[in-house]
């Protein structure tokens, strides 16, 4: 992971407007030619690039046909070579940062070794930001690079931050474009990988740690504070699945945001664990890890006129459930403008009706997703759809092989519930370690899923699934499937479709 590079400032919109390009439409999410159609971003973060292994890249493949773009730091506008084990895109996310109708790619390479004055910090971290074009993305694009203190100065840089493991970008209830950049390496003072996030908006630029005013709790070693990140236009939250609670450490924590500024910071609404009250079905044990994962869907409860409200999915894969030891769980939270939270569900394989049984590390909820397929109106169990990972599930006699538990987000869970599988519900064959589901992304009408450890003969470099919400609940729709090697995507790569958007 030996990355020259250096410490640089660059040109980081925040919300400046220039004048929209003519053949951008801004239509679409994640439309990065600007042509009104989603396109699609997808990271293999142990690609091999220019000979160095573990690299990584990401392939942006263009809706209606109009071909795929490779993005790696192998492009002439980045200010960092490939080298090994940088494993750019291990995050991505997408917004239009600078408001021109084209979306903006964002890379975490989290590995990145960066040189300061005090030489070279290993596994620093780095972020960049690939601006959307009418003609495409990638060669051509202006880039901003960043690493922590290039990006805030009253930082330091230093080796093992893992600045840009995690990343969320979208724009405000009020059209500004933000970015969240988790570095949950972070040492705050003496404390080793306490963590820390960059939250940046319009003009702004804010830097959140545990020890900040009106942030709830205290930094302490190993929280890794911003280990996960998610985030819609009234509010986003923060993973700390390090966070010891009470006496029992690696428990956990999710803290909540809204995006207006307090002292020069967002806005706390406050912090979920397993031993609130409001979480009545749960107890914070050592090593849960929850906040391992997160996913936030913007909610309009019965009687509100508009959706005011947040529905947080909130993954604790080493939950044990029963006697069975990291079989896992997910806590489904709802959280209103005032910051007040209460239990919308916690849900495991013991609980009423769902399908399948707890078995010891399938880490169900090592990733969530949770979407709204009727966004704007009254959320119910129908709309309201939760995906939960279960990367170690076994089936058949495939070990590992992987599953996606697809679950009603609101009332029941065990109410029409489906575990897909490849060969069940997923194209091709289920093998041993494809680790299935661990890229998982949703948006209001599709579930994409990740199996980037495929096994399968001609899927041996990753792929990826895309499936209409419908198809899974038994209706018609198109199932599309992408790998390397198949139509314009090159045969190349390592583990595609570790990340998506």
């Amino acid at each position: 992971m030996a990355s020259a590079f250096l410490a640089a400032a660059g040109t980081f919109w925040l919300g400046a407007s220039p004048v929209a390009a003519a053949a951008c439409t801004a239509g679409a999410e994640s439309d990065f030619n600007g042509d009104g159609v989603r396109d699609m971003a997808i990271a293999d973060p142990q690609a091999t690039v220019d000979g160095q292994a573990g690299a990584g890249l990401v392939r942006v493949v263009f809706g209606a046909g109009k071909g795929v773009f490779e993005i790696s730091q192998a492009l002439g506008q980045m200010t960092a070579n490939p080298e090994a084990g940088d494993q750019f895109g291990y995050a991505i996310s997408v917004y239009d940062a600078d408001e021109d109708g084209c979306a903006d790619l964002v890379v975490g390479a989290p590995y990145e070794d960066v040189t300061t004055t005090d030489g070279a910090q290993q596994d620093a971290g780095s972020v960049y930001v690939i601006h959307g074009t009418p003609t495409g993305i990638g060669a051509g694009s202006a880039v901003e690079s960043y690493t922590q203190a290039g990006l805030d100065g009253s930082t330091t840089t230093e080796a093992g931050d893992l600045f840009g493991l995690s990343l969320a970008a979208a724009k405000t209830s009020g059209g500004k474009p933000f970015l969240a950049i988790g570095a949950p390496g972070e040492a705050i003072g003496s404390l080793k990988e306490a963590g820390c996030i960059h939250y940046l908006q319009g003009t702004t630029k804010s830097t959140v740690n545990q020890d900040d005013p009106g942030i709830p709790g205290v930094a302490e070693a190993h929280d890794r504070f911003g280990y996960a990140l998610a985030a819609r236009s009234r509010y986003f939250v923060v993973g700390a699945p390090g966070e010891a609670i009470g006496s029992q450490s690696f428990a956990g924590s999710v803290t909540v945001f809204n995006h207006t500024f307090t002292d020069g910071r967002p806005t706390s609404l406050g912090a979920i664990d397993e031993d609130q009250p409001e979480l009545k079905s749960g107890t914070a044990e050592k090593d849960d890890r929850f906040g391992t994962s997160v996913a936030v869907v913007s909610y309009r409860p019965a009687g509100a006129s508009s959706e005011s409200d947040a529905l947080v999915a909130i993954g604790t894969p080493n939950e044990d459930v029963g006697n069975v030891a990291d079989a896992g769980a997910v806590t489904v939270v709802h959280v209103k403008p005032s910051g007040a939270t209460s239990e919308v569900n916690l849900i495991d394989r013991l609980s009423p009706e769902v399908e399948g049984e707890p078995v010891v590390g399938d880490f169900f909820g090592q990733r969530v997703v949770i979407s709204n397929t009727d966004a704007g109106e009254v959320g119910t169990a129908a709309t309201v759809k939760l995906a939960v990972s279960v990367p170690n599930q076994e089936v058949g006699a495939a070990e590992n092989a992987g599953a996606v538990h697809v679950l009603p987000g609101l009332g029941a869970p065990g109410v029409e519930d489906k575990i897909l599988t490849r060969g069940d519900g997923l194209p091709d064959t289920a093998e041993a370690r494809d680790f299935a589901g661990l890229g998982l992304w949703g948006t209001g009408s599709r579930l994409y899923v990740g199996v980037p450890y495929s096994k399968t003969a001609g899927a041996q470099k990753g792929v990826m699934y895309s499936l209409p919400w419908s198809v899974i609940g038994g209706g018609t729709g198109t199932v599309s499937t992408l790998r390397p090697g198949s139509g314009d995507i090159p045969d190349a790569g390592k583990a595609f479709g570790s990340a998506i958007r």
